[in-house]
């Protein structure tokens, strides 16, 4: 394990226990993600969209419009969420961030119909998902691995796809049998109860220090560096491809003549994708470089994309799902492990959370794009194919990367 190495201050047994500890966190870390802002936030909003827009006259724009303000706000308050991590802990930012976003989240049911209440409460859960996000788990779980960090990494973000796959049944169930409103509180408890005690119970720091040569990368050398613009902007406009075109999957779908709970279904298909996706990419990442790792996994996704923009109906959509589940499954591990490898621990925090908030806007705008060009042509077609475009610019500027400044190290974990 890696802090263990670094000092070579601990005898086996306490070694042992030190790396069984860290397991720990890697659970209680897939835990909390299950509830995530990403499952909460990103993979029920196809499933909230046609009951509330009918309700209420929306066009899809305008509840798209609260998708993008809840990343671009949490975009914003991520750099200082992960400054506040390396300065004082995770647990201390994260258990109230926590609280605070599953209470917000059950009130969202006692909406009325003026749109720009619905947008505000979206930027205030943005706000408080900052913390509850990858960037929280993330940092302390860098801070455990080195050799192993990317099956760490990747393990844990198995929350996101299980999150992904029953998060959106779970709502759909919901507003089938109480509506809308009551499915917004049944999320709510749902955050409260599996992450608020999976973060107290098992996700810590570890106690030992990072690697010494470490400490001389800060905030300001990372923006810096060339580097950390083409990753930046190339995960931006991932997240905008892969993001939204799945917020609309069940939409596009039920355009397509596929009943809502078969769309349903497609999503939670793309969750499950997504958890082969992390675990694949994980591993892969501790035996090749990012760059190709990064090539091989986003050129599945932009399959997708492809198919759909093409017209696919019928069994081949909820195929193309699939495929877009799969590239969901590899860009949180991509980001959080290149941040890692490119820019060390020492300001991890910070660091990720900027490279985060770049990849949050993309989420955010994905969607929003999405919309408008459904508004704008009655159809998904031309923006799928926009987004397909995208996720190619995407891939090749993650290419052109150079090589690690924190090379893993050789040793056993």
């Amino acid at each position: 394990m890696e802090a263990v190495e670094a000092t070579g201050q601990l005898s086996v047994p306490e070694r042992g226990s030190a790396l069984r500890s860290a397991w720990w966190v890697v659970f209680g870390s897939a835990l909390a993600l299950v509830v995530g802002n990403g499952p909460i936030l990103l993979f029920t909003f196809g499933v909230l969209l046609e009951p509330i827009s009918s309700e209420f006259g929306w066009q899809r724009s305008v509840l798209a419009s609260a998708i993008a303000v809840a990343h671009i706000l949490g975009a914003v308050a991520m750099p200082f969420v992960g400054m506040m991590i390396d300065k004082v802990g995770v647990r201390s930012v994260t258990l109230p961030a926590i609280a605070l976003f599953g209470v917000v989240l059950a009130s969202a049911g006692l909406l009325g119909p003026h749109p720009a209440h619905f947008i505000l409460l979206y930027g205030l859960l943005g706000v408080l998902g900052a913390a509850h996000s990858t960037l929280s788990y993330a940092r302390v779980i860098s801070g455990w691995f080195d050799a192993s960090r990317g099956r760490a990494l990747g393990l844990s973000l198995v929350g996101i796809g299980v999150g992904a796959a029953i998060v959106p049944k779970f709502t759909y169930v919901l507003v089938a049998n109480y509506g809308w409103r009551a499915a917004y509180c049944g999320l709510g408890v749902m955050t409260l109860l599996v992450a608020f005690p999976a973060v107290m119970i098992f996700v810590r720091e570890n106690p030992c220090q990072p690697a010494t040569n470490e400490k001389t990368f800060s905030l300001k050398l990372a923006i810096s560096d060339p580097q950390f613009w083409l990753a930046s902007v190339a995960l931006l406009l991932e997240a905008a491809a892969i993001n939204g075109t799945i917020a609309h999957i069940v939409p596009l779908l039920s355009d397509r003549g596929i009943s809502a709970g078969t769309a349903t279904t497609a999503v939670s298909a793309a969750g499950f994708a997504l958890i082969i996706g992390r675990i694949a990419c994980g591993f892969a990442l501790d035996r090749f470089h990012v760059r190709y790792v990064a090539a091989v996994l986003f050129a599945i996704p932009l399959l997708g994309m492809g198919l759909l923009g093409v017209g696919s109906s019928g069994w081949l959509a909820v195929f193309a799902a699939i495929l877009l589940g799969l590239g969901i499954g590899t860009e949180g591990d991509i980001m959080a492990y290149l941040t890692s490898r490119y820019f060390g621990i020492s300001s991890y925090g910070a660091v990720y959370g900027l490279v985060l908030a770049f990849f949050t806007v993309g989420s955010g705008l994905g969607p929003w794009i999405m919309a408008r060009a459904h508004d704008t042509f009655h159809d998904y077609a031309p923006g799928l194919l926009g987004m397909a475009m995208i996720s190619l610019c995407a891939i090749g500027m993650l290419c052109a990367l150079g090589p690690y400044r924190y090379s893993p190290r050789s040793s056993r974990e």
